[in-house]
């Protein structure tokens, strides 16, 4: 699976889409593939604020329950009100599903985070491939 170059990553498996002050936020395809079949995605609200590095909400699957973590600061814009009734769009398009939209509160917090390159070396190193 390619990543798309346009995205950046965290090591917990997110990805966060920006354009200007606003990021979009979702699972990577390695994310929905180690967690199978996704059955329910729990979000914040619309102007709740979300932390860096901190729990903003989960995703279920057959296998498991699994904390999203949030790439950065900000405040929620906008939920994706589709993956209430179809969460296995995650796992039928996991760069494409958004989870949440943000406006960041510090741009500068994405410099931390990982290009596709080196997310898809974390990956190697982590399965030892």
């Amino acid at each position: 699976m390619a990543y798309p170059e346009k995205y950046k990553y965290t090591r917990e498996h997110e990805w966060i889409e920006v354009a200007g002050n606003q990021g979009k936020i979702g699972i990577t395809d390695y994310a929905q593939n180690s967690l199978g079949d996704i059955v329910f995605v729990d979000v914040p609200k619309v102007s709740d604020k979300v932390t860096k590095d901190a729990v903003f909400g989960s995703v279920e699957s057959v296998k498991a329950v699994s904390d999203l973590y949030s790439p950065v600061g900000g405040t929620v814009t906008e939920v994706n009100e589709t993956l209430k009734d179809s969460p296995e769009k995650i796992n039928s398009d996991a760069h494409g599903a958004w989870i949440i939209k943000v406006e960041l509160s510090d741009p500068s917090e994405l410099s931390s985070l990982l290009s596709a390159a080196d997310y898809e070396k974390f990956i190697a190193e982590e399965t030892g491939n």
